[in-house]
């Protein structure tokens, strides 16, 4: 993009072309722009507390039913696997951490290469989830396909665990309380890994003990993770940066990073759709300001537009930090991923110090 001079102003009119997922960048002899253009408010709402996980005071380390945010019944015998299903390949990492091998699970979303809002099921699908007994969905409109299949199937020896009923985040919520990218958020891991750690119990009695200590594990595991997160939060809070999409609301909140991307750019990029002119225009002002210090970047939900801002974020000095709405590789566990993600952010957060 063209900078401004003093004696020729150039304006960037952004034009959609209908259907072709594209735009181009026109020039006339109108005023910037970004004349008059501010830095807003945060997008986000930091509500969110500091967590250290620790075992979940709230909840009972020989838990006698279902957590609330599951449905359904089933028993598997001692000896038996409990077959568990999960949507996407995050829930489905955590869980397989807490059943050990008392479990076998699937996780259905895990390819790289895949926009997890786009997924599309299939037969194997839907043979997978009607034949386990404890099945995770993330809800939130994020994996509707899979709350079709389990109504198709309607097995009478199911449990299911929806993390947005869970956690009360509803899809008409906005983009803090609808935002379906729930692992993002520390609270709501360490939540929902509690509900998967009594829906276990529930389905086998017999296996408590084993369960227990896997979750003792797991906690501590996610105890040096999150540490991680509050570490930013207690040393780059205030930090003004950008996201491509609604997925790094949550963390954004957690850490308090000053998130100032438009939030009908964010939404329209995360529900697949082409933002409007005033959004895209307000967001590449953002980071031509000089103000903005890193770039969010999903690497899973790519586009010509937001390819783009991340062009405009690296001519104007703006960090690019890429993240995945999955886990990359897909066999890593949850924490070596997210920790990974982390430490980009907390790198990229320290450059950006140290060159002020």
């Amino acid at each position: 993009m063209k900078r401004w001079t003093k004696t020729a102003i150039a304006v960037v009119a952004i034009v959609a072309i209908a259907g072709a997922g594209t735009y181009e960048v026109l020039t006339s002899t109108a005023p910037s722009p970004c004349a008059g253009e501010t830095i807003p408010a945060s997008s986000t709402n930091n509500t969110i507390p500091e967590v250290t996980p620790g075992i979940d005071p709230g909840v009972s380390t020989t838990p006698s039913g279902l957590s609330a945010g599951s449905t359904g019944s089933a028993h598997v015998a001692n000896g038996s696997t409990i077959q568990v299903v999960a949507g996407e390949n995050f829930w489905g990492s955590l869980v397989s951490q807490l059943g050990g091998n008392r479990s076998s699970v699937i996780s259905i979303v895990d390819d790289p290469n895949t926009d997890p809002h786009e997924y599309e099921a299939n037969v194997t699908d839907a043979e997978e989830i009607s034949s386990a007994q404890f099945v995770i969905v993330n809800g939130v409109g994020y994996d509707d396909w899979a709350l079709q299949l389990i109504a198709a199937a309607g097995s009478s020896n199911q449990v299911v665990l929806n993390v947005g009923t869970l956690n009360g985040v509803n899809v008409n919520g906005g983009i803090v309380t609808g935002n379906p990218h729930q692992w993002y958020n520390p609270y709501y891991v360490i939540r929902t890994v509690a509900a998967m750690y009594m829906d276990l119990v529930a389905i086998q009695p017999s296996s408590t003990s084993y369960f227990q200590a896997n979750y003792a594990a797991l906690n501590a595991s996610l105890d040096h993770l999150y540490a991680q997160a509050n570490w930013i939060r207690g040393n780059r809070a205030g930090t003004v940066v950008s996201s491509t999409e609604s997925i790094f609301v949550y963390l954004a909140n957690y850490t308090n990073l000053d998130l100032v991307s438009p939030p009908a750019f964010m939404e329209a990029i995360a529900e697949g759709n082409d933002p409007s002119t005033q959004s895209i225009v307000s967001f590449e002002c953002q980071l031509e300001s000089g103000k903005v210090a890193i770039l969010i970047y999903n690497e899973q939900t790519l586009s010509p537009i937001t390819s783009n801002m991340r062009s405009i974020a690296a001519q104007h000095n703006v960090t690019v930090v890429g993240v995945t709405e999955t886990i990359q590789p897909s066999d890593d566990p949850f924490q070596e991923w997210m920790g990974d993600e982390y430490n980009y952010l907390a790198n990229a957060l320290n450059a950006t110090t140290l060159g002020q």
